[in-house]
């Protein structure tokens, strides 16, 4: 199975782009002591899109972004912090 995926490139002058699937769902919950993300293909491929996007070489050390239910998040779901160390 192949996925073709799209990284937007980091520049100091866009600074960190996202891009979401058309569709995506994504929640982020508390589970007995263990944080579970759950999301939909869309949501999976959002994220890793997030990810690899934050990996990238000129993306400065300790570049962050947060994701929340007000921002990308279904309702109900805890804070996200993406950190790159």
């Amino acid at each position: 199975m192949t996925i073709d995926v799209i990284i937007p490139e980091y520049s100091e002058d866009k600074g960190f782009q996202i891009t979401w699937e058309h569709g995506f769902e994504i929640e982020a919950k508390m589970e007995g002591g263990s944080l579970m993300i759950s999301a939909n293909k869309e949501g999976l491929v959002s994220i890793a899109k997030q990810l690899l996007t934050l990996a990238q070489d000129n993306v400065p050390k300790d570049y962050h972004y947060h994701l929340d239910e007000y921002n990308s998040l279904e309702e109900g779901s805890i804070p996200l912090i993406f950190h790159k160390l």
